[in-house]
């Protein structure tokens, strides 16, 4: 009866949505159509209100804007999006975002924002309509402070033959470095060669989605899986893999493997842009969570990617993780007016030089589309580096497709807890990895 109750609500919100938006709902938009972003990313919150002041300032169309807390995206979409006023815009997270969201997701084919991204391929496609359109390509692997690479390098008794970071091209040479400069630590000036390993809840998505993409990119790849939707069950071929580079970073860290709990990953940033450790796995987006760190000692030009090596075979030839996860989607259940002011909106931001500038200096995207010119790409160290990477002879770019298809959040969320217990000694990797196949089983069922 609840269920049937909680129904009932969401339609009848819906249907007061609809009324209200073809009714004049008596706010300054309503000619136009009213704007409402549900923004996924926090630590770019800042920017989006500056974004919006100017784009009514140039068109006099108030957008708001509202901010998920870290790890909460989901759970407030289901929230916001069953409200009188809805949001306008929102993100879905690839084809398990889309079956999820799919009664919810206007078909975008025909936009000014769709005719301009420059690879079709990358959009969520379906039965001929378009719902979900990226608007960034990003990168993430192991950022390091090359700086404090060369200082290790420059050591007389080290224990390996190389003299550079990008001379490390797997995992039993990443181990043997990271391990020689534990020793070296005190020598070197850091707490740590890795940042924290932040298990936090809400902030453990660095490992039970980034880090876990890699092992089931091999295991989806080895048996030519449809990358369109999620198998029914997963053997976790290459957990032992993950296992490794897993317990490089815990047994390497600035922190205690019982304080993990506890940790996020700002404060993880945070370390790494005082100079406390000299590895992080993040993606390029974090530049400016280590730019903006107060007291900050990185320059730019000592920040690089190197690939996240696990011992799998081949590796010597794997690349950085580079695609993306966040596409934008509109709202098919608001009005058509708030639609086309919500595409408006968008296609300003993307093609606009007040909002190409916007989207490159301070968001920081490398943006999927044609309306940026040569030169209109970001300048940060790590979006340049991805572009490096993406343009070496011989390696191949690790896909983020496998995490863009696990089951659910909860599925993600459980990984997460059982990655903290065993940091903690709860639990052995076995259990975590019979976890991590029951579970996928369980919630690939229910999805």
């Amino acid at each position: 009866m609840k269920t049937r109750t909680r129904v009932l609500g969401i339609a009848m919100a819906f249907a007061l949505a609809i009324a209200v938006a073809g009714c004049s709902g008596g706010n300054s938009n309503d000619s136009t159509g009213n704007v409402y972003f549900l923004n996924f990313k926090p630590e770019v919150a800042d920017v989006y209100e500056k974004i919006i002041a100017d784009y009514k300032a140039e068109t006099g169309v108030t957008v708001k804007v509202v901010t998920a807390a870290s790890g909460t995206y989901e759970q407030t979409l289901t929230s916001e999006i069953a409200k009188s006023a809805p949001p306008t815009i929102f993100q879905i997270n690839g084809p398990v975002g889309y079956a999820n969201w799919k009664d919810y997701t206007a078909d975008m084919k025909d936009s000014d924002l769709y005719t301009h991204l420059f690879d079709k391929s990358l959009a969520i496609e379906k039965d001929g309509g378009v719902y979900g359109i990226p608007y960034a390509i990003e990168g993430y692997g192991i950022i390091y402070n090359d700086a404090i690479m060369k200082k290790y390098f420059a050591l007389t008794d080290k224990a390996v033959s190389i003299s550079s970071t990008d001379q490390i091209t797997n995992f039993a040479l990443l181990k043997q470095v990271v391990e020689d400069m534990t020793a070296h630590k005190d020598a070197l000036g850091i707490t740590g060669v890795f940042s924290n390993t932040s298990l936090k809840p809400g902030d453990d998505w660095r490992w039970q989605t980034h880090l876990a993409n890699v092992p089931f990119y091999y295991e989806f790849k080895d048996g030519n899986v449809d990358l369109t939707s999620t198998p029914a069950e997963v053997t976790f071929k290459y957990g032992k893999n993950m296992q490794q580079i897993f317990d490089l970073y815990l047994n390497n860290s600035t922190t205690d493997k019982t304080q993990l709990g506890s940790k996020t990953v700002d404060e993880s940033m945070a370390e790494f842009a005082l100079g406390q450790s000299a590895m992080v796995q993040n993606g390029n987006w974090a530049w400016s969570q280590i730019s903006d760190v107060a007291g900050n000692v990185v320059q730019s030009s000592d920040v690089h990617f190197l690939p996240i090596y696990m011992g799998v075979t081949g590796e010597e030839k794997q690349g950085i993780c580079i695609g993306t996860e966040n596409y934008l989607s509109i709202n098919s259940k608001v009005s058509a007016a708030d639609q086309k002011a919500s595409l408006d909106f968008l296609y300003w931001l993307f093609s606009s030089d007040k909002g190409k500038q916007y989207v490159i200096n301070d968001l920081g995207f490398n943006p999927p589309f044609d309306t940026f010119g040569a030169g209109e790409t970001p300048t940060d160290p790590l979006a340049t580096d991805i572009q490096a990477w993406k343009n070496k002879a011989g390696i191949t770019t690790v896909s983020w497709s496998a995490f863009q298809i696990f089951p659910s959040q909860d599925w993600k969320s459980s990984f997460g807890a059982d990655l903290l217990s065993y940091a903690q000694g709860q639990m052995t990797w076995d259990q975590v990895s019979a976890d991590v196949v029951s579970t996928w089983k369980t919630q690939a069922a229910a999805q």
